[in-house]
């Protein structure tokens, strides 16, 4: 099968048809090879804060509960059992007990226990004797009060209020359960898990492998004997790889719509599945250091933003428009389009920058007296791209700009340190729920709220839509919270990607999530028909 430049719906189809097909008889052997974008900054999923670190990693680890790796949409109705055989809320929904599996090891051999759950939390409650280093996801347990270990294989989380999410927090990818006799510090450079693959290495700008785990509590699995992924930072150096057939697969969504044709024509044998990647490319602006620490500033930027021209430049019109959740028909929370064209900053690109150049001319600047300075972004194409077309536009309200590259390395530090004055950036939704989203992104003490946005009104309607039960409801307060966003300035958004992963067809058992690109690199299903 050769796919073409797919339609949501046909994306989704054929995502479908992969999951549901007859399994043929899998091969045992092989090397997994493909390719990654950039080097992670550690091995350590819980301190990162980029799918870069979670993709070739999340086959080390398991969690408590998993979205479901043979389903391409993942929600409540598609978590399934991991290192948690079964699960029960009391009735008060403010409590969930964990039955845990026997018999699982540790890729050290040592035996895994509700001692390694409790450690795990310890460490991402911010409880641990030796702290992680960066806890980018320690406010989405702002609501677990206690985590009770009842024996050596049963836990019960005890929440503050009912949080009809939390499983989907504990199902990501971004929730590995780690080992209490490894330290945060090894686990940076040499991580064990309890995974269907082992660490073997991590050479920075080279390689990193992985070997099966011929101990996996899944007898069976994995089929691969091992995963080879090169690191190359130049994407045309990379996908020329890709075509010439040096690699099974590319790295997840790293072929962009532009190309997709291009990848077809040359490797007339690969499949290309176009789909969402779940990430959103939007505006950074320090709140707090000068000049977008006056409101007005901030307001001129945002309005200068022509969300069309990105989606003609870099997704040959099939981005669409989007809030800061996943948009429709993927996205469980998307705003209808009629709702999102009513937003700050959506109408019409001329008058809003009628508007943001009067605005800049109150505070003194003009075409004579442009506003000079960097645009901050991370250095590899998905980030470098828009960035370029971002520097454009600003020059139309009069900022002057000039791009400022950061290796992945440093990008998240740099940001959360707030070491820049405005930034083009990319935002994942891990799980496609306001749960992780808001309450990473727009509560006022998370780590990952970069440009420092605090709203009580916000803060409080991010809290009434995580402790609804109702649907519907709770679908109606996130419509509020991204109106609130708009006006705000919080975080301007510009567009949901989508790109496709390209692979040739010796690669069996491949299912692509298509609401999330960061829960579904388990990778023990896949094998090799050589």
């Amino acid at each position: 099968m050769r796919s073409r430049l797919l339609t949501v719906s046909a994306a989704i189809v054929g995502a479908a048809v992969v999951a549901s097909a007859p399994a043929a008889a899998q091969k045992q052997g092989g090397t997994l090879k493909y390719y990654h974008r950039d080097n992670p900054p550690t091995t350590s999923i819980h301190e990162e804060a980029t799918v870069s670190t979670v993709n070739p990693f999340m086959a080390v680890f398991n969690n408590l509960v998993l979205f479901d790796q043979a389903k391409s949409i993942e929600s409540l109705e598609t978590i399934v059992p991991d290192l948690a055989e079964s699960w029960t809320w009391g009735e008060d929904k403010k409590r969930v007990t964990f039955k845990l599996r026997q018999g699982v090891k540790w890729h050290d051999g040592k035996p895994f226990t509700s001692k390694d759950v409790g450690c795990t939390f310890d460490l991402l409650l911010g409880k641990a004797k030796e702290p992680l280093r960066l806890n980018p996801r320690q406010v989405w347990y702002q609501n677990v009060a206690n985590v009770r270990l009842d024996g050596d294989y049963e836990v019960s989380f005890e929440l503050k209020e009912p949080q009809p999410s939390f499983l989907a927090l504990l199902a990501s990818g971004y929730t590995p359960i780690y080992p209490c006799h490894v330290s945060p510090r090894e686990m940076r450079s040499r991580p064990i898990g309890t995974g269907p693959f082992k660490f073997v290495e991590f050479r920075r700008n080279e390689v990193i492998r992985l070997a099966r785990n011929p101990e996996y509590w899944k007898k069976g699995r994995p089929y691969l004997d091992a995963i080879e992924v090169r690191i190359i930072a130049n994407r045309s150096t990379r996908i020329l790889a890709f075509v010439s057939g040096e690699f099974d697969m590319t790295y997840d969504t790293d072929v962009p719509i532009p190309l997709i044709k291009d990848v077809e024509s040359q490797a007339p044998k690969a499949v290309c599945q176009l789909r969402p990647t779940g990430v959103y490319v939007n505006l950074l602006v320090n709140r707090e250091a000068a000049p977008f620490n006056d409101p007005k500033l901030r307001q001129a930027a945002a309005l200068a933003i022509d969300r069309k021209s990105f989606d003609d430049i870099l997704g040959e019109g099939k981005l669409g428009l989007s809030g800061a959740m996943q948009p429709l028909p993927e996205g469980a929370w998307g705003m209808p389009e009629d709702m999102l064209r009513s937003l700050p900053g959506y109408g019409d690109v001329e008058k809003n920058r009628t508007q943001a150049r009067a605005i800049m001319a109150s505070l003194g600047y003009g075409p004579d007296n442009p506003l000079k300075l960097k645009v901050s972004t991370r250095d590899i194409a998905i980030y470098r791209d828009p960035a370029v077309i971002l520097i454009d536009q600003l020059k139309k309200i009069y900022i002057d700009a000039e791009l400022d590259v950061v290796d992945t390395t440093i990008w998240h530090r740099k940001v959360t340190k707030g070491d820049y004055s405005i930034g083009l950036n990319l935002t994942g939704l891990a799980v496609d729920d306001p749960d992780v989203n808001f309450v990473e992104n727009y509560t006022c003490n998370s780590e990952r709220n970069y440009n420092k946005y605090c709203s009580p009104e916000v803060e409080g309607l991010i809290a009434a839509q995580s402790r609804e039960s109702d649907r519907e409801k709770r679908k109606t307060l996130v419509w509020q919270i991204e109106r609130k966003l708009a006006e705000d300035v919080a975080r301007p958004v510009i567009h949901f990607q989508r790109a496709a992963t390209c692979w040739y067809p010796q690669v069996k058992g491949l299912v692509l999530h298509q609401n999330s690109i960061y829960n579904g690199a388990r990778f023990e299903d896949v094998w090799l028909d050589r």
